[in-house]
């Protein structure tokens, strides 16, 4: 399972350079990596010091995914020319390439303060603080490039998702129509619009419909049956809304090199581990606290980290990847994979206080992490608990769970960000049945095997009653209560999650049950579950 972040939001554009040097930058521009790397080369050993050379070779290292030389030619760069904000922005997203996030918040930083007017240094220093969790710097950023830049797609794509993490949807949707109206096909801004919740209108399912023939973009195809599946959703037309959704998941899993086996093969591997003696020696003292919001993504994690995160004491972090990380940096395995069950086996009897300060260490490099307590909301750190046990003592875990079926629709009819690997199993129903089932038997295994370590909240009862539920999470937490965390809807902190206008609206359970509406194509979903003596609610 090769573990990494979600990401729904702002995306670094392919890098188009100007600058003095443009024999390099020509070269840089056609994409033969190799033949720029090579001119780099040759200019560089008879003047190892040339700035321009240096950050052509960066681009082009980076490019290739050399990121070890990437760092020392952008260094050599910016030493060079210490206020020059295009190479800054380069090694902050170099850095950031390099998992050195703190040091690529720093390198940003000192770009804004060198004031470059040039569209794609701001866009590309907007797009670091945004993977950084820090949208209010990135933000101005983003305005700023399609101001300077405004026929630029991209950069307004990332203005538009930036302006509905801050719940700006008005702003958000003149942005993603501004996108449509220059290429009608441009499947990420249909996606965007629809996920703003905002009311559709009548012609909105036939304009996603009319616009798919015009693209051969399998990926931009898939996103536009997503977005007119939800558009059909709102509408109350089930049968056309899951012929979209058929049609789209069918075309990414058909793209997608994926053995359900390898997911349960981590599964096994994890219950082994800590069947018998903890894997890890005992040896943490860490006395840091933070919040693990966990469980299947779309089942109300975003809500609960919301709820918590309301609460003065608390900040969130999102949806980080460091205890992923941290976990394959101390296992020292030298799989693809971050998540394997060579990685699970290498680390028995490594140290549980250093694992818990590589956790902290990665953590702090994010912006929402800088309080005392903060929340750690990504979904997979359940497959972590064990590890998060035993390298946290003081970490409090909240788990969120929900209906299996209304669980399995959620996310079948949900696309995530298409380059990432590890939700490959949300489609196909199927497959996606058969994870919901994996995650309830090893939530028994951790229930069993760490009693009272985690406070598990059942969604449904969490909309019903909502007072109720968030006094025994802050309760577990160790958090006194505060009415501020009823009224999460008024946090105005960004959301970087598919949920981000959900969260904005008082808590309600209109999603509850939803999949009553496709009973009869989640059939074959309800005779497993029924066969596995699972609740379908």
């Amino acid at each position: 399972m090769n573990i990494r972040a979600a990401w729904t939001g702002p995306e670094p554009n392919p890098v188009v350079l100007t600058g003095t040097a443009p024999a390099l930058r020509d070269l840089l521009a056609i994409g033969d990596m190799a033949q720029v790397l090579a001119a780099t080369a040759q200019l560089l050993a008879q003047h190892p010091h040339d700035a321009e050379a240096n950050f052509v070779a960066a681009v082009a290292s980076a490019e290739s995914g050399r990121i070890g030389e990437a760092l020392g030619h952008i260094k050599t760069a910016v030493e060079a020319s210490p206020d020059n904000a295009e190479y800054l922005a380069q090694y902050a997203r170099i850095l950031l390439l390099g998992r050195r996030e703190g040091e690529a918040m720093a390198a940003a930083r000192r770009g804004v303060k060198a004031d470059s007017d040039k569209p794609l240094v701001l866009d590309t220093l907007g797009c670091v603080f945004a993977r950084l969790g820090a949208h209010d710097e990135a933000l101005p950023l983003f305005e700023r490039a399609v101001s300077a830049s405004p026929e630029a797609i991209e950069y307004r794509f990332n203005l538009a998702s930036t302006l509905g993490f801050f719940g700006r949807v008005d702003e958000a949707a003149a942005q993603y129509e501004a996108i449509i109206a220059r290429q009608p096909a441009h499947g990420r801004a249909h996606l965007g619009l629809v996920g703003l919740h905002r009311s559709t209108t009548a012609g909105q399912a036939q304009r996603i419909e009319d616009a798919l023939p015009i693209t051969q973009d399998p990926v931009e195809r898939v996103r536009l049956h997503y977005a007119a599946a939800a558009v059909l959703e709102n509408a109350g037309e089930a049968d056309q809304c899951f012929a979209h959704l058929a049609s789209g998941n069918a075309i990414h899993r058909a793209a997608l090199a994926y053995d359900f086996s390898a997911d349960e093969a981590v599964f096994d591997a994890i219950r082994r581990a800590f069947s018998r003696e903890l894997p890890l020696l005992t040896d943490s003292t860490v006395v840091d606290a933070p919040l693990f919001v966990v469980g299947l993504p779309r089942t109300g994690t975003t809500l609960v980290d919301r709820i918590l995160s309301s609460h003065p004491a608390v900040t969130s972090a999102g949806e980080l990847q460091a205890m992923p990380l941290a976990v394959k940096q101390l296992s020292q395995t030298r799989s693809r994979l971050v998540l394997d069950p060579a990685t699970v086996e290498a680390l028995a009897g490594r140290s549980a206080h250093a694992l818990g300060e590589l956790y902290l260490t990665r953590a702090r490099q994010n912006a929402g992490a800088a309080s005392a307590r903060f929340t750690d909301k990504f979904p997979l750190n359940f497959l972590y608990i064990g590890w998060i046990v035993q390298a946290l003592p003081n970490a409090n875990i909240v788990c969120l769970r929900r209906g299996a079926m209304d669980t399995v629709w959620s996310n079948f009819k949900h696309l995530f960000a298409t380059g990432s690997p590890y939700y490959r199993w949300s489609y196909d129903l199927m497959d996606t049945a058969h994870y919901v089932l994996m995650f309830q038997r090893l939530m028994a295994f951790w229930r069993q095997r760490f009693p009272g370590r985690v406070h598990e909240v059942n969604y449904e009862q969490l909309v019903a009653d909502q007072e109720t539920q968030t006094r025994r999470m802050l309760a577990h937490c160790g958090l006194g209560w505060n009415a501020a965390c009823l009224d999460f809807h008024a946090n105005a902190a960004a959301v970087a999650t598919p949920s981000a206008q959900q969260v904005r609206q008082p808590i309600n359970a209109r999603a509850v049950g939803r999949w009553h509406d496709y009973e009869r194509q989640l059939d074959e979903v309800m005779e497993f579950f029924v066969a596995k003596g699972i609740p379908l609610d």
